[in-house]
């Protein structure tokens, strides 16, 4: 039985939670509105048409979470849960020299790998916004290829097959926006996390064998390739950059500066006795651009130029001392988007890429000249996506050709099939895949 004193106590707290419940439960209310919950679970397959083998067999469960923290405060959350049977893309456990601890993945195994996508809280302040922690962040007008687009390493896990957002590397970053008047602003990026792009392992499906990405080192003599020397210094080995961006007359234009640490590694070799050594390691840049876009009616028309210095090319000359030759590099894109026939957009652009102090010897011609073509239907009242991509080289006259359909099933639920082509010379950009053409099946839902 119960003692008296107990009793009271029961009777107490039961009285005291009749009280409380009420505005607990206000509470909780108020705490589910500042609540928003997501998430995508996706399955796809690729395989090979040259071989019939089975390149992709993966599932994603990408959860996202806002939370209204207070009226100018937001913070959000993506994790991505990714398990591949193949195990072709990145095979075993990738060591990940490449990324900052703080930016590492959790593997599970071979076949399950852990990633926080992104994490970060907004803050409006009035005429200042702030976004502070991990994020992705994008420059310039451009689709397919990149200009301005680079404060974010990329992962070549799939070459550049999938899109940016799934292929970028978010990084820790502080990205300030000041609001100046009605029509300008300025950015202002600061980023300590020296994290690159991810290259695929040489057993990799798409491991780099073009001369103009990796060295044509002689098949008889030893070669050793060492640890990347990749920054540390959290201070000093930061990334800074700043853009402002204005209206006027209709034209949408914008002056960036970045200065960092180019993503992808330098490969300098040296020769002995014992062999060759190759040793990679990351080399300071200053990029300086700009970009522009404006609407004609159903027309657009948009661009980007950016000069980046410090560039460091391989070389095919067997004298050359380390196997790199440094220039500056000037790139520019030209962008015309229509959409003036129902449900279809229609867009064309033009790269070109020039090396500055060009030498003999150079992986690469002095001027290079590319384009893409991006057709995109709907059809069905919007049930059905039908989307062609075309990249083409110019000077090695090779390419990349996309295709996807996208019928959407019910509300959130899709079902995709997709074909990937490369062809062209194998010492190309895109020729150097031509083995790698695939087909692809994918489901997706949101929950």
């Amino acid at each position: 039985m119960f003692s008296r004193c107990s009793h009271r106590f029961i009777i107490g707290t039961a009285a005291l939670l009749t009280l409380l419940l009420p505005g607990a439960a206000a509470a909780q209310e108020r705490w589910r509105e500042r609540l928003d919950f997501s998430s995508i679970l996706e399955f796809r397959l690729a395989v090979e048409i040259d071989h019939a083998d089975v390149q992709l067999s993966e599932a994603v469960y990408t959860p996202e979470l806002h939370f209204e923290l207070a009226d100018n405060i937001q913070l959000s959350g993506i994790v991505r849960i990714r398990g591949d049977t193949g195990d072709k893309l990145e095979p075993g456990q990738p060591a990940e020299n490449t990324r900052s601890f703080m930016n590492r993945r959790l593997f599970v195994g071979t076949a399950l790998d852990l990633e926080l996508r992104e994490f970060y809280a907004d803050i409006d302040l009035d005429r200042v916004y702030l976004r502070l922690g991990k994020q992705q962040l994008v420059w310039g007008e451009a689709d397919g290829l990149k200009v301005l687009d680079v404060l974010n390493p990329q992962s070549f896990r799939e070459f550049i097959l999938p899109d940016f957002e799934d292929s970028r590397i978010p990084l820790w970053t502080a990205n300030v926006e000041i609001a100046i008047g009605k029509e300008s602003s300025v950015q202002l990026i600061w980023i300590p996390d020296q994290s690159y792009d991810d290259s695929p392992a040489q057993q990799a499906t798409y491991a780099f064998t073009s001369p103009k990405l990796v060295p044509s080192l002689p098949s008889d003599i030893a070669v050793s390739i060492q640890s990347a020397d990749r920054p540390g210094r959290f201070f000093a080995d930061s990334d800074i950059g700043a853009r402002t961006g204005t209206f006027i007359g209709g034209w949408e234009l914008s002056l960036n500066y970045f200065y960092h640490y180019f993503d992808r590694p330098v490969l300098r070799r040296s020769v002995s006795p014992a062999g060759i050594r190759v040793k990679p390691g990351y080399e300071r840049s200053h990029l300086l651009g700009s970009s522009f876009n404006k609407a004609f009616g159903d027309w657009v028309l948009r661009g980007e130029l950016g000069y980046s210095s410090d560039r460091f090319y391989l070389s095919t000359d067997p004298t050359d001392s380390d196997g790199v030759i440094k220039s500056g590099e000037f790139s520019t894109v030209l962008g015309l988007d229509f959409q003036g026939i129902t449900d279809t957009f229609i867009s064309a652009q033009f790269f070109q890429t020039r090396i500055t102090s060009y030498e003999k010897g150079i992986a690469q011609d002095k001027l290079e000249n590319s384009a893409t073509l991006l057709l995109e239907r709907k059809f069905l009242n919007e049930t059905v996506t039908a989307e062609l991509l075309l990249i083409h080289s110019f000077n090695d006259a090779d390419g990349l050709l996309q295709a996807e359909w996208s019928y959407q099933l019910r509300s959130n639920i899709f079902l995709k099939l997709g074909v990937d082509v490369f062809y062209g010379d194998r010492e190309g950009l895109f020729g150097q895949f031509d083995d790698r053409d695939r087909v692809t099946f994918g489901i997706e839902t949101g929950f």
